[in-house]
């Protein structure tokens, strides 16, 4: 019983740090093309996206396989359950741009040759993009785990 609560606290948790962490990003991008702190604050969010995202995954599967809750069998035959996945699926769809791109920027990253910045505005947008589809799941996971949808 212990065990359940912690791992869905630890979803949770996860859920408002990534949410977090993403509209940071968006927001420091934003104006990263004119500013080098805000370019730095942006890697730093965009690295707690990363450890929110695994963490939220993690806790998820084993919340789906793990019986810890509700069997398999009830996600899988929630329609909102796969709305939820693929909402996640755009999530990730899109995140391979900012994924590879700032991966990049901290490779070069350096204070006397930033990298270019020119697509830290779209990256932004995508961000924000990504934060619409979150609030999505959410909406999702609710109905979902009040029985609607099956």
């Amino acid at each position: 019983m212990v065990a359940r609560w912690i791992l869905a606290a630890l979803h949770l948790i996860a859920l408002g740090v990534g949410f977090g962490a993403v509209w940071a990003r968006a927001r420091w991008l934003a104006k990263a093309a004119h500013d080098r702190a805000a370019l730095d604050r942006a890697l730093t969010a965009d690295a707690w996206w990363g450890v929110a995202f695994l963490l939220w995954v993690t806790t998820g599967l084993w919340r789906l396989f793990g019986g810890m809750e509700k069997q398999t069998a009830f996600y899988f035959d929630s329609h909102l359950f796969w709305g939820k996945m693929g909402l996640l699926a755009i999530i990730l769809a899109l995140e391979a741009v900012p994924m590879v791109t700032l991966m990049r920027w901290r490779r070069v990253a350096h204070p006397r040759l930033p990298p270019d910045v020119a697509r830290a505005t779209a990256l932004s947008t995508t961000s924000y993009t990504q934060l619409a589809l979150l609030v999505g799941m959410v909406v999702a996971a609710t109905g979902m785990a009040r029985g609607f949808g099956s």
